[in-house]
């Protein structure tokens, strides 16, 4: 089962997200999400635990607990939703002007 956690600290690691759940049973990858250009932690992560009981045993306990200085949540992820391809539309165009005036 792929949990969401969320509210947590700029110091929590993967290696101290996958230690507070493991107290609740087999963690098969724990992450934290990073920003892309700083590195620096977007303040959510995901869980993967193989047994969906102990999941739900380990969200119950760690929602509402503290890790690493912050209250933080715990709950079933939900699939990625698909925003849609492309987009950015509207490149390019505009514009224009210019020349002289009179």
């Amino acid at each position: 089962m792929n949990i969401y956690v969320g509210n947590l600290s700029f110091d929590t690691t993967d290696d101290s997200l996958r230690t507070a759940f493991a107290v609740h049973g087999s963690v098969d990858s724990a992450r934290v999400i990073t920003d892309r250009e700083s590195g620096r932690s977007r303040g959510f992560g995901f869980v993967e635990m193989p047994d969906s009981g102990e999941a739900n045993t380990a969200m119950s306990a760690i929602t509402g607990t503290m890790l690493d200085g912050r209250e933080v949540n715990a709950n079933e992820a939900k699939p990625r939703e698909d925003r849609g391809g492309g987009g950015r539309g509207g490149y390019g165009g505009g514009g224009g002007g210019g020349g002289r005036r009179w």
